[in-house]
Order: structure tokens, then C-alpha cells, then sequence
């Protein structure tokens, strides 16, 4: 049995046991669009920015300065939980009272909220020798994709809910470290399910990203229709998305989550694509899905599976010829470096706190962690009886997208 599915711990990135995330609650969302940079920073810059490796200041100076990013996005959790930031998106500039009768919220606690965010440079204010109560803030127009609009590809206001809920989960990850097994799963209460990779989707994977692997969009294209099978579709977004770009496909989507298949039921409906998209919270190993579909995707999945290789086994049974398996996975380097970039940190953090802790409560996990370098897949690839693999020239920001071949 295969599952497809996530339990939600901390942080968002997790699987159920020989199961796969639900990628729409993955923390790879969080990317920017184009190359894929956090910051350009390779490693070598990293190593000056930290100082020389031993120094005692610059390694103090560094951790204050994670620190000073820590509490800020505590700050961004505020902002987006609260709703100030969509308030001064929609509503303009407002003075601390004026944001806090829009919000429903503590003029005192707004006033220090704003200050704080104008003092680090998330929000401008028009006059800062004011008095406290007459400043007003406002939103740059270019901090709108990142701080306000949840439709934007850009969008980041959500990495405050994420550093929340990954120190929630700390104390059980410590307990599972120590033990060797896997921390509880996490409710996503009281932030609620998060659907950030959403605006990703719907605006690249089937409009850019697919449309680069010329063969796969051709026959997505064609006559007959293609059926696509789109493993962890957790609520739905990726599936909905290549129904969208691709008019003549239908869609099935699967997941043991049974909240997020309603979740995806629902948004499917919404966007008139009921007919062509269907999801089901069933084992995708279950019978009447062998032979059946040209192609089956695994976007953000795999490197969260428990047992990889068997969902990837199962995924191949799917296939009628010529089909392929597509999998999207993190952007990693392919060999072990340190110290390393920027993103190879971002990924290893993730992994620590978050992917590996989630899977390692199943005796036989791979323990793959979020840094599954291509050689890893490989591996993986061969063992569940592809004959080939293929790195594709797929710009992605830090997806990097594989080809697999029976």
C-alpha cells in the first residue's frame, strides 16, 4: 500500500508512512520565480559574510543577526495572521488607530507593530519626527507581491507562519531525535492549512514549466486525450492547474488525506473543471489505475516519502506506453559541499527540522531528508524498474524537474 498523503507536522513538509507529502502545504514553496536565487549568494560569499571560521565575533555577529531575522518574521507571522498587511493593501495608509479599527485590533499593540516595521524597512512612514498617533504607514507598492497578494508567485508572507509552526513542533522533534522515531504529527490549527504554492502553480507549472519538456506538452496537446495521474495532490492546485493549460487532459488526483481531497473537490468545482479533474482519497496502488495514464507527476513529493522507491514502483505500473513519470524535486547540489550556498543551507534546515523527523517513524524509511541529490534518485529510479532517468532542462527556481522512463 502506497500512501499519498501528508500528516501535517511542523513546518508544513511531511509524509505518511510509504507515502509523499501533499505538496500544496510543502515548504519548497517558499522560491522566488526566475533562477531560483535567495540571494546570489554562493558559498564562497557566505564564508565573508560570516567571517573568518572560528571567530568568536563574527560568529557572534551572525547569530545576532539570524536572531534580529528570527524575531522579524515573528513580526510577518503578526502582520499576515491579522490581517494588517491585506488591510493596508486594500484600505491605503492608515495611522495606528486608523489600522487597528480596520483589524479589530489594539491601537498600542498596532502602533508598536508598525513601528517596528518601519523601523526595519518592511513599511514606510510619512513623517517619522510625528507625533506617535499622527504617523502614517503605508505599504510600498513593491512590497505588495511579497507582503500582500496571495495570488502573486512572489508571495512570502507566509514564511512567519511556517517559522511558528516549525519552533511548535521543536520540543517533540528534540524527543524523536533522541528515541530515533517520528515527533506526533501537528494539527494545523489554530493558522489553518496553507495553500501557498497555489499562485505557483496555477501560474507556472502548467503555463512554463511543462510547456519546456516539448515531447511531454505535445502529447498534453494531442489527440486522444491524455490522462494524467498526479500523485500527493494534496488540495488540488497542480492537477486543477495542468486541467487549465491543458484543455483536453483529464486529471486524476490522489491522496490519502481525505480533508484535502475534499479541499481539492471543492476548488475544483470553483474553477468549472469538476467534468475533467477528479480526486480520490484512495491508495494509488489500488486497482483500475495500472496501464491507464500517459503521464504521472510527482511535484515536491518524493524526497518526503518514506519509502520512495516503492511509490515510484507503483507509479510505473501506472504508465501505458509511451507515458513517463515527471518528479519535481528540490534544487540541490549534486555532491556534498561545505560551506555551501544559501539554498543548500535553506534545504538542510528544512530537512533537520521538518522532512527527515516526519518520515522516520516508519521501520523501513529511506530517510531521505530534503536534500535528495540526483544520484539518489537515480538510484531510487533504477531499484523501482525505470530504465532511464533524465535531468530536464526545465527552469524552475529551486525545483529541479527529472524525466523517468520504464
Amino acid at each position: 500500500m502506497i500512501g499519498l498523503t501528508a500528516a501535517p507536522p511542523a513546518f508544513s513538509c511531511a509524509a505518511a508512512q510509504n507515502g509523499c507529502q501533499a505538496k500544496q502545504v510543502g515548504y519548497a514553496a517558499v522560491r522566488p520565480p526566475g533562477d531560483g536565487s535567495l540571494g546570489g549568494m554562493g558559498a564562497e560569499e557566505h564564508l565573508a559574510a560570516w567571517g573568518e571560521l572560528g571567530d568568536p565575533a563574527a560568529l557572534t555577529g551572525r547569530l545576532f543577526r539570524d536572531m534580529v531575522g528570527a524575531l522579524e518574521l515573528l513580526t510577518v507571522y503578526l502582520g499576515e495572521r491579522l490581517g494588517l498587511y491585506q488591510a493596508l493593501y486594500a484600505d491605503g495608509p492608515a495611522t495606528s488607530a486608523e489600522l487597528a479599527a480596520r483589524t479589530g485590533t489594539t491601537e498600542r499593540y498596532i502602533r508598536e507593530w508598525l513601528e517596528h516595521h518601519a523601523a526595519s524597512g518592511l513599511l514606510e512612514v510619512d513623517d517619522p519626527a510625528a507625533g506617535p498617533l499622527a504617523r502614517r504607514y503605508c505599504l510600498p507598492p513593491g512590497h505588495v507581491p511579497v507582503l500582500a497578494d496571495t495570488g502573486d508567485v512572489r508571495y512570502q508572507a507566509f514564511n512567519g507562519a511556517e517559522i511558528v509552526r516549525a519552533a511548535r513542533w521543536m520540543p517533540e522533534v528534540a524527543e524523536a531525535i533522541r528515541s530515533g522515531g517520528a515527533p506526533p504529527p501537528l494539527p494545523w490549527a489554530p493558522e489553518g492549512r496553507p495553500e501557498f504554492n497555489r499562485a505557483v502553480f496555477l501560474n507556472l507549472l502548467a503555463r512554463q514549466w511543462l510547456p519546456a519538456i516539448a515531447d511531454v506538452d505535445l502529447r498534453l496537446r494531442s489527440e486522444p486525450p491524455a490522462r494524467v495521474a498526479d500523485l500527493a495532490c494534496g488540495t488540488g492546485w497542480s492537477s486543477i492547474a495542468m486541467a487549465q493549460a491543458y484543455p483536453l487532459i483529464s486529471v486524476d488526483g490522489f491522496d490519502l488525506d481525505a480533508d484535502a481531497i475534499q479541499a481539492a473537490r471543492r476548488n475544483a468545482e470553483e474553477a468549472d473543471l469538476a467534468d475533467r479533474v477528479k480526486f480520490t482519497a484512495a491508495d494509488a496502488s489500488g486497482p483500475g489505475v495500472s496501464g491507464q495514464y500517459d503521464l504521472v507527476t510527482i511535484i515536491e513529493g518524493l524526497h518526503d516519502m518514506s519509502r520512495p522507491v516503492d511509490a515510484l514502483r507503483v507509479a510505473r505500473g501506472m504508465l501505458r506506453e509511451p507515458g513517463c513519470v515527471i518528479v519535481a524535486d528540490e534544487l540541490v547540489e549534486d555532491e556534498f559541499t561545505a560551506p555551501a550556498s544559501i539554498e543548500e543551507q535553506y534545504h538542510y534546515a528544512c530537512s533537520v527540522v521538518a522532512c527527515l523527523p516526519a518520515v522516520m517513524g516508519d521501520p523501513d524509511t529511506a530517510a531521505t531528508g530534503a536534500v535528495m541529490r540526483p544520484a539518489t534518485l537515480r538510484r531510487y529510479a533504477l531499484e523501482a524498474g525505470f530504465q532511464g532517468l533524465e535531468i530536464l532542462p526545465v527552469k524552475a527556481g529551486m525545483l529541479r524537474f527529472y524525466r523517468l522512463t520504464p
